[in-house]
C-alpha cells in the first residue's frame, strides 16, 4: 500500500511538470521555474471546466483557503492534485496562476470531467433481457464513466447470465462518443451468451461409507443433468459452496465429525458440458460412549438423561446434540426454562475420544432463577391493550417460564385478530438484577368477514348475504366517534346473516357472544335469535322463530385447555296449510325446547386456519325434557299433530381432529378426524325426531338448512346421498353416523392476508337408520385432492375434487368423480 501511494505522488508530480503551473503576472504569463520554488499567499481561487459539480466543493476538497501561505511549485498544490485525482471524476488536473498582485496569487484549477453517459445500448439480447440488465445496471443518463463503472457493469451482466447457466458468456463494452452531447459517451455492451453449459456428472472420490449417487441428493442446488427436466443442472458459484456446506452437515450428522473436502475440480467435457469432480476424506465414524453431566444441582443425572434422549451406543451427531440441549421444543434447558433459569448455559464438551468413542460431558451453569419485571406489548393499533393482556399466562412479578411464554403465544393467536406467525415474544434481560422484560411484538390482521355466496336448494339458487365483526366493542355501540367505520376493539364478536331464493324461501339470524363475562374471568356469553320463512305458495307457509342463549367457562381441570359451555335453546314451528314439511299435519304448532352441553378439549397451535400440531377432542349432549313420558300419554296411533306438539330427542356427538407436522419446518402436515353421532329417542311409540337428524354426503352446502338437521359432508358423493331413508317413507332419517378423514396438507401461502393450501385426502363415512345397523367397517370411502384460501374478508374458501369408491344402492350416479366448494371450517 505504501509503494502505491508513493507512485500515486511520483505521478502526480511528473503531471505537475508537464502541464505546468503557469504564472499571469499583469497580462504577461511566464513559466515558473522549478529550481526556484517561491512563496506566494492566496488570493483567491477559481475553478474552471466543471459542468455538474460544486465549485466550492471542489475547491474545499483540495484543501486549499484563500489567505494560506504556501509555495509554489510545492507540497501543497501537489497534495491538492493527488486529492482530486482520488475522486476519480477527472481525466485531466492543471493549476495554473492567472496574476499574481502584492505577492498574493490568484490560482484557476482546470479539470476536465471524465465523460458522462447518455445512452446504453445492448447488442445480441432480447427486448426482455434488455430491460431487465438496464434495470440491475442501473446507470442512470448523465452519471459519470468511470473504470469502476465498467468493470461493475461488466461484472453484473457476466455473474446474471452465469446464474442462468450460460458459463462462456463474454461481455464486450466499447465507448463511443455521442456526436449531439460533448464530454459524453454511448456505452455498446455486446453480449455473447453462447451455449448454456449444463453439469454432466458430478463425481466423488475418496467415499466410501455412502455412493455417489446418495452424495447428489445432499447437494440440492447443484446437480447433474438427468431426465428430470424440473431439476436444473447449471453450475453456480455460490450455490456450489451452499452444497459444500450441505455435506458437512450431513457427514457431521452420521457421526463423521473428521469430513473433509479435499478438492474440487471442474473439467470441461465440451462446449456446453462440464463434470465436476469433489475429493473427500470421510474419516472414521464416531459414537457416543458415556454422557456426564456437570454443574448440575437441581435436576438428577436421571432426569436430564431422559429428557436429553440420546443413548450411548448411538451415532455422534453434533447437530443432534445441540438440538436436543437448547434448540428443541422440549429441550433440556426448557427443563430450566420453565422454571426462572433464564440465564442457566450448557456446553457439550467431547471429553475424551478413544478409537470410535467419544465421552460426550455436558457442562451446565444453573446461575439464579429470573423474574419479570415489566410485560410489555406492542404493535395493537386496532386492539386494544386490556383484550390481549387478559390472555398471558405471564405476570410481572412472575418466574420467568418458556412454557408459559408459548402458551401465551398460542392465546393471541387464537384471539384472531394478530398474525399467528409474527407474534415474537422477545426477553429483555436484566442479569444483574435477575430480571427480565418480556416484550410481546404484535402485528394485527383483518379478520371480520362478508359473505357473499349461493347455493342450491328447493330446486332454485339460494342467495347468503352475511357479515361478522370479530373485534366489536358493545360498550361504544352509542359514542358515534367510535364508528370507524364501527365501534371496535373489545374482541366481541357480532353476525349479521341472510338468507332467500326470493319469496319461496328466507332466512334470518344475528349472534353476539362475549368472550369475558364481566371482563375478569374467561366466561363467555353467546346470544342469538333467528327467524326462517318457507312459502311455497300463496296461503301456504312454514315459519321457525328460535332463540339460544349460552354460557362457556375455561377449565383448570383436568388442564387449562379443558371448556365446558351450556346452552338453551327454543324453537316454534308455526304450520299453515303446509303439506311438505317433515311432519303428517299441514296446519299447527310445533315446540322444541333443548338444553345442551358440551365438554371440549382445544390445544392446536395459534395458527387456526392451519394448526401444525395439538388437538381439538369434543364430546356433546343435546336433550330435550321427555315430555311425552312427563305427560304420561299413550302415543301410539297418536297424529303427528300430537306426537310432535313438543319434540323430543337426545343427541350425542363426539369429534376428535389431531394435526402432526411430517416435516422438519413443519410446513408439511397430516390432519386426522374423526367423528360420531347418535340421535335417540324417548318413546318408542313416537320413534326418532324428524329433526336434528345427520344428513352425510356431498359438499356440506345444501343452500338451506330448513328442518334442523345437521349436514355432514363427504367428498365424492352427492349431497345427503349417504343418508338413509325411514322405513315405509320417502323421508331421509339418518340417526347414526361416523366419519373418518386424513388430509395431508401443504402451504402455498401463509400470509395472513391470503392464507392458501394444497391438500389431499381419504376419507369415510355413513349415515344409519337405528343403532343395530351400525357398522363402522362398511362405511363409503372417497379420495381426491383440494386447495383453500382463507380470505380476511371472507373467510376460508376451498374447492376440492373426489371420487367415492363404494356405490350407493339405488343411485348409481351418486359415487361419480366430482368437484365440490366449501365456505367455512367444515368436517
Amino acid at each position: 500500500m505504501m509503494l502505491i501511494n508513493l507512485v500515486k505522488k511520483i505521478l502526480v508530480v511528473v503531471c505537475l511538470i508537464f502541464t505546468g503551473i503557469t504564472l499571469n503576472a499583469q497580462a504577461a504569463k511566464e513559466i515558473m521555474d522549478y529550481m526556484n520554488p517561491e512563496d506566494y499567499i492566496i488570493g483567491g481561487i477559481e475553478i474552471s471546466g466543471v459542468k455538474y459539480l460544486d465549485p466550492n466543493a471542489l475547491i474545499g476538497i483540495t484543501g486549499l483557503k484563500v489567505g494560506q501561505e504556501i509555495t509554489v511549485p510545492g507540497e501543497a498544490t501537489t497534495k491538492a492534485v493527488e486529492k482530486l485525482f482520488e475522486q476519480g471524476l477527472f481525466s485531466d488536473i492543471k493549476i495554473s496562476i492567472d496574476s499574481v498582485i502584492d505577492n498574493k496569487a490568484f490560482f484557476n484549477i482546470f479539470l476536465q470531467e471524465r465523460p458522462r453517459l447518455s445512452k446504453v445500448v445492448f447488442t445480441g439480447l432480447k427486448k426482455t433481457e434488455t430491460t431487465t440488465l438496464l434495470e440491475k445496471i442501473s446507470l442512470p443518463n448523465g452519471s459519470q464513466v468511470t473504470a469502476f463503472v465498467l468493470n461493475n457493469t461488466k461484472k453484473t451482466v457476466t455473474d446474471y447470465y452465469v446464474e442462468k447457466g450460460f458459463l462462456n458468456t463474454t461481455v464486450n463494452i466499447v465507448q463511443k462518443d455521442d456526436p449531439d452531447q460533448p464530454n459524453n459517451v454511448i456505452l455498446n455492451i455486446n453480449v455473447e451468451k453462447n451455449e448454456k453449459v449444463k453439469i454432466s456428472d458430478i463425481i466423488f472420490e475418496g467415499n466410501s461409507f455412502f455412493d455417489n449417487a446418495r452424495l447428489r441428493r445432499v447437494m440440492k442446488n447443484t446437480r447433474q443433468k438427468s431426465i428430470n427436466f424440473f431439476k436444473p443442472s447449471k453450475y453456480i458459484t455460490g450455490k456450489f459452496e451452499e452444497d459444500k456446506l450441505s455435506l458437512y452437515t450431513f457427514y457431521n450428522e452420521s457421526g463423521f465429525r473428521d469430513f473433509t473436502i479435499i478438492s474440487d475440480t471442474i473439467k470441461n467435457v465440451s462446449e456446453d458440458r462440464i463434470a465436476m469432480v469433489i475429493k473427500v476424506s470421510e474419516g472414521d465414524q464416531y459414537y457416543i460412549r458415556n454422557i456426564n453431566w456437570v454443574g448440575n444441582s437441581i435436576y438428577t443425572k436421571e432426569q436430564l438423561d431422559y429428557k436429553f434422549g440420546i443413548k450411548k451406543g448411538e451415532i455422534y451427531n453434533q447437530t443432534h446434540i445441540d438440538d436436543r440441549l437448547s434448540v428443541a421444543e422440549d429441550a433440556v434447558n426448557s427443563l430450566y426454562l420453565d422454571y426462572g433459569y433464564l440465564f442457566s448455559q450448557m456446553v457439550p464438551v467431547e471429553a475424551k475420544i478413544e478409537g470410535d468413542s467419544i465421552d460426550l460431558e455436558v457442562r451446565i451453569y444453573e446461575g439464579d432463577q429470573a423474574y419479570l419485571n415489566d410485560v410489555i406489548i406492542t404493535g395493537n393499533t386496532r386492539t386494544n391493550e386490556h383484550i390481549a393482556r387478559r390472555e398471558l399466562y405471564t405476570l410481572p412479578g412472575d418466574l420467568f417460564s418458556k412454557e408459559k411464554i408459548m402458551r401465551s403465544v398460542r392465546q393471541l393467536g387464537v384471539l384472531g385478530h394478530f398474525d399467528p406467525e409474527k407474534i415474537s415474544p422477545e426477553p429483555i434481560m436484566n442479569q444483574a438484577e435477575g430480571t427480565v422484560d418480556l416484550l410481546y411484538k404484535l402485528e394485527e390482521k383483518a379478520n371480520d368477514q362478508f359473505e357473499v355466496s349461493g347455493g342450491w336448494g328447493a330446486n332454485s339458487l339460494v342467495g347468503t348475504v352475511g357479515v361478522r365483526f370479530t373485534n366489536f366493542s358493545m360498550r361504544n355501540f352509542f359514542n358515534l366517534k367510535e364508528w370507524r367505520p364501527y365501534p371496535s376493539g373489545d374482541g366481541q364478536s357480532i353476525s349479521i346473516r341472510a338468507q332467500s331464493n326470493g319469496r319461496y324461501y328466507q332466512s334470518y339470524n344475528i349472534s353476539f357472544e362475549e368472550p369475558w363475562l364481566g371482563g375478569k374471568k374467561p366466561n363467555s356469553l353467546t346470544l342469538s335469535i333467528y327467524r326462517s320463512l318457507m312459502r311455497p305458495v300463496t296461503n301456504q307457509s312454514m315459519i321457525i322463530d328460535g332463540a339460544t342463549a349460552g354460557i362457556g367457562k375455561r377449565l383448570q381441570w383436568p388442564d387449562d385447555y379443558f371448556s365446558l359451555y351450556g346452552e338453551t335453546s327454543y324453537q316454534r314451528y308455526a304450520l299453515k296449510n303446509y303439506t311438505s314439511s317433515p311432519f303428517s299435519f299441514s296446519t299447527g304448532n310445533s315446540n322444541m325446547f333443548s338444553l345442551t352441553t358440551r365438554l371440549t378439549r382445544f390445544s392446536t397451535g395459534p395458527n387456526l386456519i392451519y394448526p401444525k400440531g395439538g388437538s381439538t377432542f369434543s364430546i356433546s349432549l343435546q336433550a330435550t325434557p321427555p315430555f311425552s313420558l312427563i305427560s304420561g300419554k299413550n302415543m301410539a296411533g297418536a297424529p303427528d299433530g300430537e306426537k310432535y306438539k313438543w319434540i323430543e330427542f337426545h343427541k350425542w356427538i363426539f369429534k376428535g381432529d389431531y394435526y402432526y407436522a411430517l416435516s422438519r419446518d413443519q410446513k408439511l402436515v397430516l390432519n386426522a378426524k374423526v367423528a360420531f353421532g347418535y340421535l335417540g329417542h324417548y318413546n318408542n311409540d313416537i320413534g326418532p325426531s324428524p329433526f336434528e337428524y345427520f344428513y352425510v354426503g356431498g359438499d356440506g352446502m345444501t343452500g338451506y338448512n330448513f328442518y334442523g338437521r345437521e349436514v355432514i359432508a363427504l367428498r365424492g358423493y352427492t349431497n345427503g346421498s349417504l343418508t338413509p331413508l325411514k322405513p315405509g317413507t320417502n323421508a331421509a332419517s339418518g340417526n347414526v353416523y361416523s366419519k373418518l378423514t386424513f388430509e395431508l396438507r401443504y402451504p402455498i401461502s401463509l400470509n395472513p392476508s391470503a392464507t392458501i393450501y394444497a391438500l389431499a385426502f381419504l376419507e369415510a363415512g355413513k349415515a344409519w337408520y337405528s343403532l343395530k345397523e351400525y357398522n363402522p367397517f362398511r362405511m363409503n370411502r372417497s379420495a381426491g385432492i383440494g386447495f383453500r384460501a382463507n380470505l380476511p374478508m371472507f373467510g376460508l374458501l376451498g374447492v376440492d375434487w373426489g371420487y367415492g369408491f363404494d356405490p350407493v344402492p339405488g343411485d348409481p350416479e351418486a359415487n361419480k368423480k366430482r368437484f365440490s366448494f366449501t365456505i367455512g371450517q367444515q368436517f
